[in-house]
């Protein structure tokens, strides 16, 4: 029975019978946020320590969105690439499309001071983190994993930039 908590929990966070309530803005229990930290991919940070982060870093942030608009090598970005455009410079200033390849295993390196405030995302963390993930390997030191548009509530602190 323990092993059916977390899966009903799971697939609660992802119906609207749950998730209104806690997207609505109102204060969080323990338990709600708890089972919100369970739903997110490994390594994606939380709303409070991006928000925490984008405030510190004001203008010198970078947000790196590695999502893929061709759809024959990340079908999975379509989706998120419908819900949030990639960066342009009429869209999110502060943000740069450096596609993570996975053959690879790299993306290219923004042109930025390696203390740069940056917030690496795809669509929902899982390359978000393997961007971080090298990024810090190449020298960068101030990195955070925003997971994607998918998560919202990480989303609403810095998908505007």
């Amino acid at each position: 029975m323990r092993v059916v908590v977390p899966l009903l929990a799971s697939f609660a966070l992802r119906t609207s019978a749950f998730s209104p309530s806690i997207r609505s803005g109102s204060v969080r229990t323990f338990h709600q946020s708890t089972l919100l930290n369970m739903a997110r991919k490994a390594g994606v940070s939380s709303p409070e320590e991006l928000k925490d982060f984008v405030a510190k870093a004001g203008d010198k942030l970078l947000v790196v969105d590695v999502r893929n608009p061709d759809a024959e090598k990340e079908p999975g970005d379509q989706k998120s690439l419908a819900v949030a455009a990639l960066p342009s410079e009429d869209n999110r200033p502060q943000a740069v499309s450096l596609i993570y390849d996975r053959e690879t295993s790299s993306l290219p390196l923004p042109d930025v001071d390696k203390d740069t405030p940056i917030i690496t995302h795809c669509g929902g963390g899982g390359r978000g983190q393997l961007a971080k993930d090298f990024l810090l390997e190449n020298g960068f030191t101030n990195v955070l994993n925003g997971g994607g548009p998918k998560e919202t509530d990480c989303w609403a602190e810095y998908g505007s930039k």
